[in-house]
């Protein structure tokens, strides 16, 4: 139903929430001038024509890198929309490689 049910309240947190969203309908943690972004990406989960989508903003000089999961049942049956957001500014000046444990 689009409900906020949880969010997490990290330190570097991109986009600040109060626990007040919890609650609240998905559509109210974005600003107007996206919103029907949001219903459309909803509405694509709903009817099964995606399970994911992603798109990356600049942000007050951060690049920032925005991913919506569609969480089904095991039937297929769409259940809510996972949100992530992660700041990819340092990842973008990646060069070469590390190997683990390097």
């Amino acid at each position: 139903d689009d409900t906020v049910r949880y969010f997490n309240q990290s330190k570097d947190r991109i986009f600040p929430r109060t626990k007040a969203i919890i609650g609240r309908k998905v559509q109210q943690c974005h600003p107007q001038k996206s919103v029907h972004v949001v219903n459309q990406i909803l509405d694509d989960f709903r009817a099964g024509g995606r399970d994911t989508a992603q798109f990356w903003i600049d942000l007050k000089g951060k690049l920032v890198y925005i991913r919506y999961f569609a969480v089904r049942s095991k039937n297929g049956e769409y259940l809510g929309c996972l949100e992530v957001t992660q700041d990819i500014t340092d990842l973008k000046k990646i060069e070469g490689e590390k190997r683990l444990l390097d």
